[in-house]
């Protein structure tokens, strides 16, 4: 027998104890007769609940003998019936369905790198030859205008010479001409500037690093000939960094750019550094399941170091939804429940779909409505109470099957108040109403979030004793990808 068999038939004999507890015919022992007198209303396979029988006997299941059901154990065929003493003794607890805030924070780690966006990438201009190599290695740190290697390019000798010659003729449109044949052989501006001034050739080329960083590659050795666009070296600069940090892709959903970050790095105790979401990465880790959020942090004092690691802080503001603990979700592996707490302590298996999830709770998108109740603990030995007695939790379909029926039209939005909205609307057809300005209450106000005075909408309400009140809107728009849905509300 599995330990899953085992722990439901321990269930079934602790609940069937504690029924005969609370049985004062029992402390007498008198169980013979109260067997006799107590109404049977099937027999079972504890091991099979969903399979009932009319009459004792052997298990076809398995080698051991068919339990009776009897009238007076609570339930109703849909729910659970558990007397209140038994429940306090089981520590069970309860838990509201609410709409609460689920901002809040997750703690997540991440790692410092090289801001990419500030890179250097030093490049020959023409063919030439390394004549010099200053003493600098990858990793050195180094300063904007600091030389890097000089370079001889035999091929910027004429055009020097040629700008030389036509600076004496007096023609201001031929030395021009000449100034620009310099560009685009691609002598650098300082030497441009050097010629003019000192009239001079200029044989040599002194590579300067354009900005302070750290060199990540030195490829040039002294005597190598160079062609024109090689590569000479690579620099990061350091006045910035980016803290790239892994979120499960369950969270990543709930982050955009602008979201303030707080990160602690173990290399320098006691300090705390603010900073902001600058980018949520579009592709996902398919190991990991995580997704990677990049935040650029200020380096003045060049403190932080690529490699290092953070211990990261997001704070989200997602605002309010329906929600419940997430301790009293049962996640089935391909179902999603809560048991639901209703009158006279009875318990329902009940399917819900689920959204984000926070330190919160988790939002709640369909299958409850505020002011219900859950069990919050304790629940999974309700569940298996309710699998020992083939009690089947309800579908999301049979959950809307139950709700009213909505009536749907087209409609203008005039006003928009606090709990209703004023409409231009076209006709109820199911309600036979035709169309008119009229108010209508709102069943939830989240129902008006990202509605403006213009906006076309089609609504559904449903007819109550007060009149008929919105309970869907879905805002109508040309792109079919614009649209915007508002969840609908379980009356």
């Amino acid at each position: 027998m599995s330990l899953n068999r085992i722990a439901l038939a321990l269930l079934a004999s602790f609940m069937a104890s504690a029924a005969l507890a609370a049985d004062p015919h029992a402390a007498h022992g008198n169980s013979a007769a109260t067997k006799a007198e107590r109404e049977v209303l099937y027999w079972y396979d504890p091991m099979y609940p969903q399979q009932k029988f009319d009459k004792p006997g052997k298990s076809p299941f398995m080698d051991m003998d068919l339990v009776p059901r009897y009238a007076d154990e609570g339930g109703d065929g849909a729910s659970v019936r558990i007397d209140p003493s038994i429940t306090q003794n089981l520590g069970m607890r309860l838990a509201t369905v609410e709409r609460m805030a689920l901002g809040g924070e997750l703690d997540v780690v991440g790692t410092l790198q090289f801001n990419a966006r500030d890179l250097a990438v030093v490049q020959a201009r023409a063919e030439g030859f390394v004549e010099r190599i200053y003493p600098h290695a990858p990793e050195d740190v180094i300063a904007a205008g600091e030389p890097l290697v000089d370079l001889l390019v035999p091929a910027w000798s004429a055009p020097q010479q040629e700008y030389l010659a036509l600076r004496g003729l007096g023609e201001a449109e031929l030395l021009s001409a000449a100034r620009q044949r310099l560009r685009l052989a691609g002598l650098p501006a300082e030497m441009i500037a050097q010629l003019e001034k000192t009239g001079r050739l200029q044989s040599v080329w002194t590579v300067l690093s354009p900005l302070a960083g750290v060199i990540e590659t030195l490829e040039v050795r002294e005597g190598m000939t160079l062609s024109a666009g090689q590569t000479l070296a690579r620099i990061n600069a350091l006045a910035s960094v980016w803290l790239e940090v892994a979120v499960p892709e369950a969270e990543a959903s709930t982050l955009a750019s602008g979201q303030a970050v707080t990160a602690r790095l173990p290399a320098l105790p006691g300090r705390v550094l603010e900073g902001k979401i600058a980018a949520v990465l579009p592709q996902a880790n398919q190991d990991s399941r995580t997704v990677r959020v990049r935040v650029e942090l200020a380096n003045p004092e060049r403190q932080l170091r690529p490699g290092m690691t953070a211990q990261v802080r997001l704070r989200r503001d997602e605002g309010e939804a329906l929600a419940i603990p997430s301790e009293a979700v049962i996640r089935t592996g391909r179902r999603t429940l809560v048991m639901l707490a209703e009158d006279d302590g009875r318990f329902r298996p009940l399917e819900v779909k689920l959204g984000r999830e926070t330190r919160q709770g988790v939002e709640v998108l369909a299958g409850l409505k505020a002011g219900q109740r859950v069990v919050r603990s304790g629940q999974f030995l309700i569940d298996s109470e309710a699998s020992l007695r083939g009690i089947l939790a309800q579908s999301l379909e049979e959950s809307a099957s139950h709700g009213q029926t909505l009536h749907e039209a087209e409609a203008s939005i005039l006003a928009i108040e606090e709990n209703s909205l004023l409409l231009d609307h076209g006709p109820f057809e199911s309600l036979n109403m035709p169309g008119m300005i009229m108010g209508f209450p709102l069943a939830d106000p989240a129902l008006k979030q990202g509605l403006q005075v213009g906006d076309k909408v089609r609504v559904g309400v449903s007819l109550g004793d007060a009149g008929p009140t919105l309970m869907q809107i879905d805002k109508l728009s040309q792109d079919p990808h614009a649209a915007h849905n508002n969840p609908q509300v379980q009356p």
